[in-house]
């Protein structure tokens, strides 16, 4: 939902792995951008009106008859276009030059590569000459363009990009997004600003304003529904709602006893300062009850889920027909569902496909075009504290996937205890703001131990720490070993029950972040 017309940049998607850190980049500048698939019809594209389109990079070869294509009319628009590598050599393909395979000395370049700059480019204006560029293409320009010029080189390729300068076109080998190229946030400010001339008019608080009058206009007198878990997007969008409606906004908050240790309080405490209705189910025997026994942890995340969806059923029963349900769906959420060119990740539950269970006449989605880091932002942009804006994932079944094999009351009071305190230690050494994410795990494997002048046989715990930028890949996190030893001597001090720790130092893959 964009409640007012800002001005526009399209990345058009050609199934490359970092279209979503594209359009994050751009933003990031301060400019809209939007991701659409190649398919796209023009007509569609023509309409948004846009100042500037980038082809992103994709896994294919443009000289072959299965390769994605975009209609050549597009270049007669008069708009700006920044070519990422598949889209560079689209860009080259369509407008009359030859693409070919590289052979060893013609440019099959992967990875870090140095890359000489011409500065006098307005792509490369302000930057140094020299500089390291994150390479990953096999075919070769062997023929650019008529009216194109070369402006950067590397050793082995001499059109690592090229531009022409009059038409506002610009093609790049390399990946200008992402943190391996130098300089590459710069590339894609000049493309913005210097060449697309943008004003840069994306501000989180120009947005959280014209959202929350964009919402009171459709809402008008309505009543609207919200399922509240805690995580940061259904958080930020019922503060957003309860904003612009206020008490015309019922938040069903269920508590399924598997939170950390005081999160649902923390979610009560940070929505009493709104005139909305906050309904906290506390559902913890019935959750437990039905996690009685099971050990698979996708049996437990069904059976989590669908607990959660007849526990709200029951409740949106209490309170009647709605005007609106409102999801926190965010833009990767809709990406990943299958827009792009590349294949569908997953299918989301709060994308496509609407609930049966609760009476409402629309479905009301205030995020859906916001990335992750900016729905963070909206949240201080709307007051929420910053235990609830800055919270790390959490998986919706909660500890159930934390405590390995059966669940039980228990273990998860042992997994909280131990957990708050691991979180607390790196929260009070400052060793927190440096991990991406960190949690604690309850084995299944009891050990023995020896405590005061007794034998022991209690549970291993494991703690897990990670470092990464997109958590597509991670590294397992090198907590000081003096910080550790803290950890390790107040959990199995303060924790009745645990009596190892060990430390999770595997990186993502092999590994997965979660141990289930």
């Amino acid at each position: 939902m964009v409640p007012v017309k800002h001005e526009l940049v399209l990345v058009l998607d050609f199934g490359g792995q970092y279209n979503q850190l594209i359009a994050r980049r751009v933003r990031e500048c301060g400019v809209y951008c939007e991701v659409k698939p190649y398919t796209t019809p023009l007509e569609e594209l023509r309409a948004m009106a846009p100042i500037g389109i980038i082809f992103t990079g994709g896994p294919n070869s443009v000289y072959l008859d299965t390769a994605p294509h975009v209609d050549p009319e597009i270049f007669t628009w008069g708009v700006p276009i920044l070519g990422i590598c598949y889209g560079c050599q689209l860009m080259a393909h369509s407008l009359g030059g030859e693409v070919s395979p590289a052979q060893e000395d013609t440019a099959r370049e992967y990875g870090k590569t140095v890359t000489y700059y011409d500065t006098t480019c307005p792509l490369f204006q302000g930057i140094p000459s020299e500089g390291i560029s994150w390479m990953s293409h096999g075919d070769y320009m062997a023929q650019v363009p008529s009216g194109f010029s070369l402006t950067a080189h590397t050793k082995m390729c001499p059109n690592a990009a090229i531009a022409d300068v009059q038409r506002g076109f610009y093609g790049v080998q390399y990946h200008p997004e992402v943190n391996h190229t130098e300089y590459g946030m710069e590339m894609i400010r000049n493309f913005l600003y210097s060449v697309c001339h943008a004003n840069g008019d994306w501000t989180m608080h120009d947005f959280c304003q014209s959202a929350i009058a964009a919402i009171r206009k459709k809402v008008g007198s309505g009543k609207v529904l919200l399922a509240l878990s805690g995580g940061v997007d259904s958080s930020v969008a019922a503060a957003l709602l309860a904003e612009a409606v206020g008490n015309q906004l019922t938040c069903v908050f269920v508590d399924h006893g598997l939170l950390r240790l005081h999160e649902g309080d923390e979610v009560e405490a940070a929505f009493s300062k709104w005139n909305l209705h906050f309904r906290r189910v506390n559902a913890e025997t019935r959750f437990l009850g039905k996690l009685a026994g099971v050990e698979e942890p996708e049996q437990k995340r069904k059976i989590v889920g669908e607990e959660f969806i007849r526990v709200f059923e029951e409740e949106a029963k209490k309170i009647g027909a709605v005007d609106f349900l409102a999801q926190g769906t965010i833009y990767p959420d809709v990406i990943e569902s299958g827009t792009g060119e590349a294949a569908t990740i997953k299918s989301h539950h709060n994308v496509g496909g609407l609930p049966d269970y609760v009476d409402f006449k629309e479905i009301l989605e205030p995020l859906r075009m916001l990335f992750k880091d900016e729905v963070r932002q909206l949240g201080r942009e709307l007051g929420l504290p910053e235990y609830l804006v800055s919270r790390q994932p959490f998986p919706g079944p909660g500890l159930a996937i934390r405590i390995i094999g059966d669940v039980t009351k228990e273990k998860a009071d042992t997994l909280r205890l131990a957990d708050f305190i691991f979180r607390d230690e790196l929260s009070k050494s400052r060793e927190a703001q440096n991990l991406s994410q960190f949690f604690a795990v309850l084995t299944n494997t009891r050990s023995v131990g020896v405590m005061g002048d007794g034998r022991t046989y209690d549970h291993t715990l494991a703690l897990r720490a990670v470092t990464t930028d997109d958590f597509m890949t991670a590294d397992w996190a090198r907590i000081p070993y003096d910080i550790l030893d803290c950890i390790s001597t107040r959990i199995v001090n303060e924790v009745p029950g645990v009596n190892r720790i060990v430390y999770d130092i595997t990186s993502k893959p092999p590994a997965t972040i979660e141990w289930e």
